[in-house]
């Protein structure tokens, strides 16, 4: 189906039994989100009778994915429709949410979620045109996110990241509401499969495709993972499985094979550049996400990953990561879900009409204490821990909060991935792939 075909401001309908190629969708959202429509549609909104009204009016907008304000019109049902169908088949409900206690998907998206927790917050509030701003790029974000599921349609996924990442630059620019969600598009992927499926073969699927891409978007790919498993699996450690890795394991079959994945991606290009005589400065990003994957199990990592000619070169380089009062570590932060530490930064910033400027793979790399971005990271993880505190989830029979930023935690996993790096440094080629057995 050509683009030109697509019904984006209202000439004509299009029968939604029609599948949209991704160069079509991506030229549909991108109409929608470069040009003037955003900033029309909010018009339109703000033109209201009051603020429950235009959350109203936005919300229906959501729930129908066609979207009419002023002389323009968005509609996106076709997109919609025929990706979150196929999308479903595959494993993933990359729109809508999990209801642990229902045991069944939310009949509204994530987006649309939020705005009610709005509604029911501010609905008597005046109009807030920079809330209403942010609901809208936070649905223009879950289409973006629903989209990097699909990158392998058409045959041409690493084509397809990059006009992934193209979108995401348009939608987190100043044309925009100014709150920033994700660096890249392969954040945009952990954000899609960051909820409880009950059927897991999509998360192995999707990680056959991502072994297949070529080196510089898998690795784009691993990192982003590598980092957000390290906290979510430490938040097992830490609540779910009361510090007990073997029941971690145990219960965790799709994430260990994207933490392999992840952290042996990052090994290799680390590997490399100290081949290449690189500098600790430009060997820095790597050891991070290598410290924070290895993070998640040490001891597992240690003896189901080849870490030995690399060891002695991460020991000295994470040194100067080692968790400092004053500054910022992603080893201090765990979590549940990666798509919740989004969504609870959105909600902030609705209440409080506040665009948040540091975004979930922001919050991936430490900073030190002299550094001014220490400050906004951990204000933001606190932020986002204390609200997590004021609506907490029940765990195995007890209230937790699900995003965490304890930097007494970080200090622990730091020291457990110092002990394993220094294991795997006293290690002979070969001796690190015998099974865990604790």
């Amino acid at each position: 189906m050509n683009v030109e075909d697509v019904v984006i401001f209202a000439e004509r309908s299009v029968p939604h039994s029609q599948f949209l190629d991704f160069d079509a969708a991506c030229a549909l959202v991108s109409r929608a989100i470069g040009g003037s429509f955003r900033a029309d549609f909010l018009s339109a909104l703000a033109q209201s009778r009051d603020f429950r009204t235009a959350l109203e009016r936005l919300r229906e907008a959501m729930r129908s994915h066609h979207f009419k304000g002023g002389a323009a019109q968005c509609d996106l049902r076709p997109l919609i429709a025929g990706y979150d169908a196929r999308t479903r088949l595959d494993g993933f409900h990359a729109f809508h949410d999990w209801d642990g206690k229902a045991e069944s998907v939310n009949a509204d998206s994530i987006p649309v979620d939020v705005l009610n927790f709005l509604l029911k917050e501010r609905g008597d509030d005046r109009i807030d045109p920079v809330s209403l701003a942010i609901l809208l790029d936070y649905y223009f974000f879950q289409v973006l996110a629903l989209l990097s599921l699909r990158v392998w349609d058409g045959g041409h996924p690493e084509e397809n990241l990059d006009r992934l990442d193209s979108l995401l630059r348009d939608l987190q620019s100043d044309a925009g509401s100014g709150h920033r969600f994700v660096g890249n598009a392969a954040s945009l992927m952990v954000i899609a499969t960051a909820h409880y499926e009950p059927e897991e073969h999509g998360f192995h699927d999707l990680l056959g495709k991502a072994r297949g891409l070529g080196p510089r978007h898998q690795l784009d790919v691993a990192i982003v993972h590598a980092c957000a498993l390290g906290c979510h699996l430490r938040f097992g450690y830490e609540v779910t499985y009361g510090h007990d890795f073997t029941l971690m394991r145990a219960d965790n079959g799709a994430d260990y094979p994207w933490l392999r994945f992840g952290v042996e991606t990052a090994r290799d290009a680390y590997r490399r550049l100290c081949e290449e005589g690189a500098s600790p400065a430009d060997r820095a990003a790597l050891a991070e996400v290598l410290l924070s994957g290895m993070s998640a199990d040490p001891v597992w990592c240690l003896h189901e990953i080849d870490l030995h000619d690399t060891a002695a070169s991460l020991l000295e380089d994470v040194e100067a990561m080692r968790p400092a009062n004053g500054g910022y570590s992603p080893l201090s932060l765990f979590y549940n879900f990666s798509h919740n530490v989004v969504k609870g930064a959105v909600v902030e910033a609705v209440l409080w009409a506040d665009p948040r400027a540091v975004s979930l793979t922001d919050l991936f790399t430490g900073a030190g204490p002299d550094d001014p971005a220490a400050t906004q990271r951990r204000a933001l993880a606190t932020t986002l821990m204390q609200y997590a505190r004021k609506h907490p989830d029940s765990i195995r029979g007890r209230l937790s909060p699900v995003i965490v930023y304890d930097p007494s935690a970080g200090r622990r996993a730091y020291a457990e991935a110092i002990r394993a790096l220094k294991n795997a440094s006293l290690k002979a080629p070969g001796a690190l792939h015998h099974p865990v057995s604790e």
